[in-house]
């Protein structure tokens, strides 16, 4: 009865585990976003901007709200690289697509890259966070500017929305984390990721 009654307890104050997929074209600046997300949220110093690289292959950042604990894989966004995108599609919670917003000479490739991700079968359901980064640019259109640009048709039943941030200044992080945690706890895609680990958890033991 108390291995029960512990069990429970254990279940209900553990935080929750989610998987978030940070994509992007490269120079989109997704590897600066998670470094700022890092810096908000945990006691890791992120590393300043000027020391930040392009991404080759996969940048790993975690951080805990309240009741959940995020993991964000951040892929390169070169063109070479974008075909390794699809092997993390089958875990993920959700997903944030960045997009520099002072570039629009480059939104047409960032259209095409978002509009493959969308049609994968394995992200089916997965909440969609498109961010128009880099607003601490006088000349980065506003969130609702690009998602008239992107003109998204066919986004099934997924939950998603337009955000302006600033992967510099922070711009825009809270709001961002916020609206992941409380989508992801109510999506569908989370329910069916669930199920699907406790029947492999079932099958393995």
């Amino acid at each position: 009865m108390f291995s029960l009654f512990y069990g429970l307890w254990e279940y209900l104050v553990s935080k929750t585990e989610f998987h978030v997929l940070i994509l992007g074209i490269d120079k989109a600046g997704k590897t600066t976003l998670l470094e700022k997300l890092k810096a908000q949220y945990t006691s890791v110093e992120g590393l300043p901007p000027d020391r930040i690289v392009p991404t080759v292959g996969l940048n790993i950042g975690r951080i805990e709200t309240s009741n959940s604990k995020l993991v964000f894989w951040d892929l390169g966004g070169q063109l070479g690289l974008r075909s390794i995108w699809e092997k993390y599609y089958e875990e993920t919670h959700a997903v944030i697509f960045v997009i520099d917003a002072s570039c629009p000479s480059r939104f047409e490739d960032s259209k095409s890259a978002l509009e493959k991700v969308l049609r994968h079968e394995d992200l089916q359901g997965a909440p969609l966070l498109v961010l128009a980064n880099k607003q601490d640019h006088g000349d980065a259109v506003s969130a609702e500017e690009l998602a008239r640009y992107l003109d998204l048709k066919k986004l099934d039943e997924r939950a998603y929305t337009f955000e302006g941030v600033s992967g510099y200044d922070g711009t825009g992080i809270k709001e961002i984390v916020n609206w992941l945690v409380d989508v992801m706890e109510r999506s569908k895609r989370t329910e069916m990721l669930r199920i699907r680990a406790g029947v492999a958890n079932s099958s393995g033991a």
